[in-house]
């Protein structure tokens, strides 16, 4: 079993450096590491790359969007396991053994690690970021744990492996010739929604997700895809959210899920509302809804 790991980033930066230089002291021996670069406009991310021996490196000539440097990062690695990770994550000790012992189950076509960011209070615990991804039918999708201390009053549920509906892209692992079955990411969604896509495509051609929490990443926060203005970033995480909603209703009985969904925008609603973001929640939406009509 070959891992590649494949790390799509613009401009990078020291998150870069530092998931490098963690890869280099907990990597597997013979892991293959390649660094997309999404169109830096300076050899920032060169440089870095230079710096670390053995780390393949390809550039897009323009940025293309995250979904598009992960589908190349893919298309070229060697490996039958292919982690994606995120340039501002952080691996641990024995977090790719612990993950690739699932693939010795041909159904298992991904494991999603347990994914922590520091409480920024030195005497509390670690929360969780991700301890796997799980879709509402009614249109939306969740980080189950997030937000919580990594300790021992943890549910049973977020202690263990167990199935999983979906993996979160910040660092997921594959079985590399699943996701060129299903044609890899859908480039439309560009960032945010698109790990819940895949992985619903994933299981629904009967492939198995499962968390593994031995498997452990340091989300550190700060990636450079994510210099996006507010505004521009919630209108495209609702444009998502909403694209992938339509593009599954079918598989999740049509017309029946569609009062639920109409139940879920009206919550959605009422809390925009009130945080003050309605107007590019709502432009986010209509953009969905106008490619369901053209």
């Amino acid at each position: 079993m070959v891992l590649s790991i494949v790390i799509p980033t613009h401009r990078g930066g020291e998150i870069l450096c530092r998931c490098l230089d963690s890869l280099r002291r907990h990597a597997p021996q013979g892991t293959e590491v390649i660094v997309v670069d999404d169109g830096s406009t300076a050899d920032t991310v060169s440089g870095i790359v230079r710096a670390h021996p053995g780390v393949r490196y390809v550039r897009l000539s323009r940025q293309r969007g995250f979904c598009q440097a992960a589908n190349v990062g893919i298309e070229i690695a060697s490996g039958n396991i292919v982690e994606l990770l995120n340039d501002d994550a952080e691996v641990t000790a024995g977090w790719a053994r612990a993950a690739l012992r699932h693939f010795a189950t041909p159904s298992v076509v991904a494991v999603a690690p347990l994914v922590l960011y520091r409480s920024g209070i030195p005497e509390n615990p670690p929360r969780i970021d991700s301890a796997g991804d799980d879709y509402d039918p009614g249109g939306f999708a969740w980080k189950r744990g997030h937000g919580r201390p990594w300790d021992h009053r943890l549910p049973v549920l977020l202690r263990r492996s167990g199935p999983v509906q979906s993996v979160s892209g910040c660092a997921a692992f594959y079985r590399r010739e699943a996701l060129l079955a299903v044609g890899g990411f859908d480039m439309r969604f560009k960032a945010y929604f698109e790990d819940v896509d895949l992985s619903l495509r994933l299981r629904q051609r009967g492939g198995q997700i499962i968390y593994e929490p031995a498997s452990m990443v340091w989300h550190i926060g700060a990636s450079s895809y994510g210099l996006v203005p507010r505004r521009r970033l919630l209108e495209l995480q609702s444009c998502n959210e909403e694209r992938l909603f339509w593009k599954h209703w079918e598989y999740y009985g049509k017309w029946h899920v569609l009062p639920r969904h109409l139940a879920v925008l009206a919550g959605k609603v009422i809390r925009r509302w009130s945080e003050g973001t309605l107007v590019p929640w709502s432009f986010g939406r209509i953009r969905a809804w106008s490619e369901l009509i053209l």
